[in-house]
């Protein structure tokens, strides 16, 4: 009854009764299409504004489950999925069957700060002499490269003008302007950043004017737990000798003077496990599950990177990867022998021999001279033993 029920919903494109839907919600979970949700919205709410007197004669355990089922439906809701199936009729377009991209309503629409840009030029893998480098790569939309400031030197606090997409990231980034001089700049924009947030860089130690201000407010006096709650804010940029331990950090930098490196994907982010200040060094846990010594001089961003929905992305169809510079890439299996090591033989096999690249790499076996002494436990969860 459900798919005729679906169809006569996408051809007709009629509204239904709140009654009918609300007894086809009952009897089954499946929503066959997206008009179907749409009018399962609609009518839910008309029938509920409609009948007031059914809401007083609830008793409080039925009323406190309806409020859990409502918060834990809007829960759901945070993660907003761009599918061309609630714009189209199924099966009518295969290249948007399965295209998934999540929605960013508070993303600024217009051009990037051209000062703040600069020309992408496209490689398409090659190096200087025209040999092919990096395979699978070509084509793609012409882009600007954006200047991120990965050091975060200037003091005082920084507004936060608008959100961007960055096409040259995973994460977005965030355009800054300086309170005091009014300079622009962008960063890397933590999740849950939004214009009209108020940032701040302590690389350079707490201001004197910040603790003027804690002590006027505070009669005098500082109070370390409100310093520490005025410091400890998310976008704000500390070394991490003013970080306290479990805090979640991300942008963290590997050498204390130098550029933030690690951390910089969508969704990623850092946890500092413990401190060690007789020897200038904490231990932080990465994204990966590495652990590792970093100076405590770094410096590092509070907070998660932005675009947590990232991992679900469903392109859909080769063009879009295309318009990502993204070219096809061939099986070795499907090459010929003297193309690829797997190639050849009969059938689709590369018979008894070891997985390996085109140029006779084999998997699963190091190739890395010496362990890096800065990394106490690899990305599987075995500790390294240094030699």
């Amino acid at each position: 009854m459900i798919p005729r029920l679906s169809q006569a919903l996408v051809s007709s494109r009629i509204r239904l009764s709140s009654e009918f839907i609300t007894k086809c919600r009952v009897t089954t979970h499946f929503t066959p299409h997206t008009y179907f949700k749409r009018f399962n919205s609609s009518s839910s709410s008309s029938s509920s504004s409609s009948s007031p007197s059914q809401d007083q004669q609830l008793t409080d355990l039925e009323a406190q489950d309806i409020k859990y089922r409502k918060q834990r439906e809007l829960s759901l809701r945070l993660v907003k999925i761009k599918n061309y199936g609630d714009y189209f009729p199924p099966h009518t377009h295969p290249g948007s069957t399965h295209y998934k991209k999540p929605v960013h309503d508070h993303l600024h629409k217009g051009r990037p700060v051209k000062e703040l840009t600069a020309p992408k030029k496209k490689t398409a893998g090659r190096n200087n002499k025209g040999q092919i480098t990096i395979r699978g790569r070509g084509g793609g939309h012409k882009q600007r490269v954006r200047l991120l400031d990965f050091h975060r030197w200037e003091s005082g606090k920084n507004k936060v003008v608008r959100i961007e997409y960055d096409p040259n990231r995973s994460g977005h980034i965030a355009l800054l302007e300086n309170v005091t001089t009014g300079n622009l700049s962008y960063i890397l924009a933590p999740q849950g950043l939004r214009s009209g947030d108020v940032v701040e860089s302590f690389r350079q130690g707490i201001p004197q004017d910040f603790i003027e201000e804690m002590k006027r407010t505070n009669n005098g006096e500082i109070d370390d737990a409100l310093l520490s709650a005025r410091i400890l804010q998310r976008g704000n940029c500390l070394p991490l000798k003013m970080l306290p331990v479990g805090s979640i950090i991300h942008n963290i930098a590997l050498h204390p003077g130098q550029r933030a490196q690690l951390v910089r994907s969508a969704g990623t982010f850092g946890k500092i496990l413990s401190k060690h200040p007789e020897k200038s060094r904490a231990i932080i846990k990465l994204s990966s599950g590495e652990h590792r010594f970093v100076h405590l001089d770094c410096h590092a961003t509070l907070g998660v990177v932005s675009n947590k929905e990232h991992q679900l992305i469903s392109w859909g169809k080769a063009g879009r990867a295309r318009h990502r510079g993204r070219r096809p890439i061939t099986r070795g299996v499907a090459m010929n022998a003297n193309d690829h090591p797997h190639g050849g033989g009969r059938g689709k096999s590369k018979s008894n021999k070891f997985s390996q690249s085109k140029w006779g790499l084999k998997k699963f076996q190091k190739t890395r001279l010496r362990a890096n002494p800065n990394v106490i436990r690899n990305r599987k969860g075995r500790m390294v033993r240094h030699k």
